[in-house]
């Protein structure tokens, strides 16, 4: 059977590149290829109408690839030619994932499935109005969050407990209350809420009238003997209820805890169980995506299914949503027994999935073929390049680079500020050694921002 035969189209700066790169991987290729350079330097400076007025096929191909930086929509294109035509990666070294060679999973089909429920806490919720609490709540159940927990604080109950379950609930939001307090519960769940957060053997007989989900701790940390009279009375009253041992903070019992949830699965294989994890991630001076996802995978392993989270502090703002993107990571991981990378890149926030270099060979050639005075900034290996027809600058420190332009070039006020901007994503990606790409945004997973689209202001109006 004949392979399909796709033409990449391109100009002649990324041409040679993009010869030695699909050459590199023909072998895993299940197409044959075919490059036509047009007549212009860089391709993504030019529009869809250009490429069709310039671009001569000889050989007919299956499908067309074009630049993804081109503008226009590459229907147009497809129409003059009669050829399907798509626009490939803004950048040719995201080619093989583009094309499925090495690339993440994430579009397999059964990729996106998950089985752990996810709690966010609203803490001291009657420090606030109900319209935050309500404005917080939206946004948590757009992170992924399942149900919202309102944190109460301890002392006199909150008179408006009620009304603000009753809010939530008119937005089809689940509720639990974070409460030991029993009149506070009890205006909850008369309201409508879901989920108790917590009892124990002291107030173990709240959940004998009450008709919701109640979570189950131990009267102490640790001490799991304390859980079973009150497992059996639960199960007496037919009462709906999960199990939390309670996960301590690094320092003050960690590892033992977890042991905790592991004997309590064995001792209670069927019943529901709750991890809160907030005590670690909240507690540990680190960014906590990488935590979240270790937890999130030994709830996972340990069929813990559901999790309580909060996002207090700074470094855990954001904690919703990377555990969404973990547990569909853990789950797919865990059930089809493969190994979870390559799978989940909207959990890599600080350094990219692989580190993409064009080596200084490349960069040199690029610099021999530029026939003009727009610049061109290269970051990688911990070094920034700046180039134009008149000069190759390498350096770590914008401000010396831009001192050395300055030397041999007018820079208007405009473009000015464009080689800051640039100059300023390329030191932060050769301090994290990200990958930078001029023109583009850097990568930082979910948290990534899309930049507008903005061109070189040197860029000549004449691309020809």
């Amino acid at each position: 059977m004949s392979k399909d035969k796709l033409l990449f189209v391109t100009g002649k700066l990324a041409s040679p590149s993009l010869k030695d790169l699909l050459s590199r991987m023909t072998e895993s290729l299940p197409f044959e290829w075919e490059i036509n350079t047009l007549p212009i330097n860089v391709a993504a400076l030019a529009t869809i109408e250009w490429i069709s007025s310039h671009l001569k096929i000889t050989n007919k191909p299956d499908k067309i690839i074009i630049p993804g930086l081109c503008r226009g929509k590459a229907k147009i294109l497809e129409i003059q030619t009669g050829i399907p035509c798509i626009k490939g990666p803004k950048d040719l070294r995201d080619l093989p994932n583009f094309l499925k060679v090495g690339n993440f999973n994430a579009t397999n089909p059964d990729y996106g499935k998950y089985n752990i429920e996810i709690i966010a806490e609203i803490n001291h919720a009657p420090d606030l109005s109900l319209e935050e609490i309500e404005t917080t709540a939206i946004h948590l159940i757009s992170q992924g969050a399942d149900i919202i927990d309102l944190g109460m604080n301890p002392g006199t109950p909150w008179k408006q407990v009620g009304e603000c379950v009753q809010r939530l609930k008119k937005l089809n939001i689940k509720v639990s209350i974070d409460s030991f307090n029993p009149v506070e519960v009890e205006s909850a769940v008369n309201a409508g809420a879901d989920l108790v957060l917590s009892i124990n053997e002291d107030n173990l007989g709240i959940a004998k009238h009450l008709e919701c989900e109640f979570v189950l701790i131990p009267k102490e940390p640790g001490k799991l003997e304390t859980l079973s009279k009150c497992v059996e009375k639960l199960l007496s009253w037919n009462r709906k209820f999960r199990i939390d041992p309670i996960l301590e903070p690094i320092g003050l019992g960690f590892a033992k805890s977890l042991l905790g949830y592991y004997k309590a699965r064995e001792l209670y294989p069927t019943i529901p169980m709750m991890m809160g994890i907030g005590n670690v991630t909240e507690l540990t001076d680190s960014d906590s995506s990488g935590i979240n996802a270790l937890l999130i995978a030994i709830c996972q392993e340990l069929n813990i299914q559901s999790v309580l989270t909060t996002s207090v502090i700074n470094w855990c703002r954001t904690s919703v949503k990377e555990i969404d993107l973990a547990r569909k990571l853990m789950f797919h991981a865990i059930t089809k027994q493969v190994i979870p990378k390559r799978l989940e890149p909207g959990l890599l926030l600080l350094r990219d999935p692989t580190e993409r270099r064009h080596g200084i060979e490349t960069l040199n050639r690029f610099k021999s073929e530029i026939k003009d005075k727009n610049f061109r900034i290269f970051a990688e290996e911990g070094v920034i390049h700046i180039m134009n027809k008149n000069i190759h600058l390498t350096g770590q420190d914008p401000y010396k680079l831009i001192e050395e332009v300055k030397k041999t070039e007018e820079i208007d006020e405009s473009h000015s500020f464009y080689l800051g901007f640039e100059l300023c994503k390329a030191m932060t990606a050769i301090t994290l050694g990200k990958n930078y790409t001029q023109d583009q945004e850097l990568q930082w997973g979910f948290l990534t921002r899309e930049e507008t689209i903005h061109r070189n202001p040197m860029v000549d109006k004449k691309i020809e």
